[in-house]
């Protein structure tokens, strides 16, 4: 019979040899599983390029943790809501970049669009040409771009936009979390509109700008809560 002693210490040893090659596959294993889980994720909604998860030490992704995280998708249709859902998903993630070369949020068709995360920080950018901002407003209505600063956006909207007939000027601004627009002037000014709000998603500024190829450079910053 051999000593427990001796048995025990022969144990100790395996787990102790054991413990670092564990930990070793793990960080070689869970990025991958995690970039998997991520892409099956973003796929519900397109067409996703690749996925690049990267987390020291690894086996904090079991507690949806990461570093970084890089997604490239091709195309994506998705609602403003399963947006939200994504962005908040992503809550435990450090730093996170995602790129599409063509995204559908809700009935506005945007290209060129990218989101940076820091912390629970979010800055999003993406381009509309003129056809498809007028494709998103109802038949015989038309927004036109004034000008874009502090965190707002003014705009001259005409078809009868806001229950007016004649063409009046707007503006969308973030209000409490909430992305809303609402027109200018003395008398229709407490009139206004929601076009986003999301409970995790408190919406901080948008922006606007004219391209020189014709259409519009869209941006958006929020935070997560």
């Amino acid at each position: 019979m051999r000593p427990r002693g001796l048995t025990a210490k022969r144990l100790a040893l395996a787990l102790a040899g054991a413990v670092p090659a564990l930990l070793v596959l793990a960080q070689l294993l869970l990025p991958k599983i995690a970039a998997s889980e991520i892409s099956s994720r973003v796929a519900r909604y397109g067409s996703v390029e690749s996925v690049e998860v990267s987390a020291w030490p690894a086996v904090k992704l079991l507690w949806g943790q990461a570093d970084t995280v890089r997604v490239k998708a091709r195309s994506l249709a998705l609602e403003p809501a399963q947006a939200a859902k994504l962005l908040w998903e992503s809550r435990g993630v450090a730093r996170e970049d995602l790129s599409a070369e063509k995204v559908k949020v809700g009935s506005l068709e945007l290209s060129d669009a990218t989101l940076h995360k820091r912390g629970r920080q979010l800055s999003g950018l993406a381009s509309a040409d003129q056809a498809a901002v007028k494709a998103a407003l109802p038949e015989g209505f038309d927004v036109r771009l004034l000008r874009s600063q502090g965190g707002q956006v003014e705009v001259q909207a005409s078809g009868g936009l806001f229950g007016v007939g004649a063409a009046v000027d707007a503006v969308a601004l973030a209000s409490n979390g909430r992305l809303v627009a609402h027109p200018l002037g003395f008398l229709i000014e407490g009139f206004q509109l929601t076009v986003f709000a999301d409970r995790h998603v408190y919406v901080e500024g948008v922006s606007a700008g004219a391209r020189a190829s014709g259409g519009y450079r869209l941006g958006m910053s929020a935070s997560l809560r």
